[in-house]
């Protein structure tokens, strides 16, 4: 029979041994993330330009992760509903957004009350896609040349349709308008589903949106005609449209974009993981393909250079705002 000096030494080994298991265990599962499926929050509707973006590179994050990224639609506000999501969600590395120039670098100066600061709620993980914006008519339209338009602008009220007051693409006609000298009328749609068929409906003038979401009009031709595209450099998807900068308002260029973030206080081995899963995607000819044909570029800013990024387009936008009295309410 064991004596209580004995049992106690036991006890303690015990004790010391499960308390190593644990430990080890921990360590081994610290050093496995990810250990189940990744949520990737996109903070508007199916479809659209942001979510094909999404769901492109959460495919092929996939392989370098060696789990799923599962694409969550959570729209609305401007993509200020999903993206307050990402900010309260547990910041693991489970979760991450989808932010945009829009909820990133616009938002917070249209919006009163936003239930998350993009300059300090994430951690920026990359920059995914870059596009222009597109100026489109009906392929009906005398308007064929931004000198074209500059001047039905100035004999008459021209209408321009948008995805939302606020969007950026709302934001970049406010900003042609200032740099042309001239005033149009504003009419926002939700997404281009419902303005496009306004452009063709003959409703509205002319049409502002991303490149993604009209290109393949643009290149039938039949019933949209490109007039010129908000990218310094001619987009290689419609390379027989000029750029604003060529054709009326020189050093101008504008583009879309969509950058990959995690909840503030994520380890960082998880940012570094879900970096590299980026990176790797973003650098596959798969994906450098599937955004060519949408008329887009990949991302190459990670970490803090994203965060550089932002801050300087916050700076151009936010003052855009302020001297064009522009608001949501």
């Amino acid at each position: 029979m064991k004596t209580t000096k004995q049992v106690g030494k036991l006890l303690k080994f015990g004790l010391r041994g499960t308390m190593l298991t644990l430990v080890a265990a921990g360590a081994v599962q610290a050093a496995s993330f990810p250990a189940q499926p990744v949520t990737l929050v996109v903070p508007f509707p199916p479809g659209g330009t942001t979510d094909i973006a999404a769901r492109t590179v959460a495919q092929a994050m996939e392989k370098t992760l060696g789990k799923s990224v599962v694409v969550d639609n959570r729209a609305g506000a401007g993509g200020n509903i999903g993206m307050a999501a990402v900010a309260r969600a547990k910041a693991d590395g489970y979760t991450i957004g989808m932010g945009t120039i829009g909820t990133q670098s616009i938002n917070q100066f249209l919006y009163k009350d936003m239930a998350f600061d993009p300059d300090t709620d994430f951690e920026p993980i990359a920059l995914v896609m870059t596009t222009p914006n597109v100026i489109a008519v009906n392929a009906q339209s005398d308007i064929k040349t931004m000198k074209d338009l500059v001047e039905a602008a100035k004999a008459g009220k021209l209408s321009y349709a948008s995805p939302g007051v606020g969007s950026s693409v709302h934001l970049t006609g406010a900003y042609l308008e200032q740099e042309l000298g001239v005033e149009m009328l504003h009419v926002p749609f939700k997404g281009v589903a419902n303005s496009m068929p306004a452009l063709i409906g003959g409703q509205v003038d002319v049409l502002l949106d991303n490149l993604p979401s009209t290109l393949a009009q643009i290149q039938d031709g039949s019933k949209v005609r490109g007039v010129a595209v908000t990218s310094a450099q001619r987009s290689p998807s419609v390379p027989d449209v000029p750029t604003v900068a060529e054709s009326a308002i020189p050093n101008f260029g504008v583009t879309a974009w969509f950058a990959l973030y995690a909840p503030k206080g994520t380890p960082q081995e998880a940012l570094d993981k879900l970096t590299e899963a980026a990176s790797q995607a973003l650098s596959s000819e798969e994906v450098k393909e599937r955004f060519k044909t949408l008329g887009a570029e990949v991302g190459n800013l990670t970490g803090d250079d994203l965060r550089n990024f932002e801050k300087e387009e916050r700076a151009r936008w936010s003052a855009l705002v302020q001297e064009r009295s522009i608001s949501t309410r």
